[in-house]
């Protein structure tokens, strides 16, 4: 097993329209997908995620505006993460976070469609 790393789901709001970022610290950045759900909403189904372009660690702590001040972004749950299991196309990942807790897989289902759920 990996040694802990950091993690943080951001909710990404421009005006009535919410998404979130699901963002793992590793090798200086954060690998980050775009999640169609919230940390309350994931259980044991499926849900979407995007591969988007790897954000700095600042984002692990930031709260404020984004996007030339036209949407904002809010911590929605952070914590700690290891690395199971890792892949081609597949990360297993333990989390302990404020909401998200226990054992997670990151799919990948084609090119940057991946798929999120918990198995524990």
């Amino acid at each position: 097993m990996s040694k802990l790393k950091r993690f943080v789901v951001a909710e990404h709001r421009q005006g009535a329209v919410v998404h979130w970022d699901f963002m793992l610290e590793a090798e200086g950045v954060l690998h980050s997908w775009r999640l169609d759900a919230g940390p309350a909403e994931i259980g044991s189904t499926e849900h979407k995620a995007e591969k988007i372009a790897d954000h700095p660690l600042r984002f692990l702590t930031y709260e404020g505006p984004v996007q030339n001040k036209i949407a904002s972004v809010k911590i929605a749950d952070t914590g700690q993460y290891k690395i199971l299991n890792q892949c081609s196309g597949l990360l297993e990942i333990e989390l302990d976070g404020e909401i998200l807790k226990g054992r997670f897989i990151l799919e990948q289902v084609e090119c940057a469609r991946w798929v999120l759920r918990k198995t524990i």
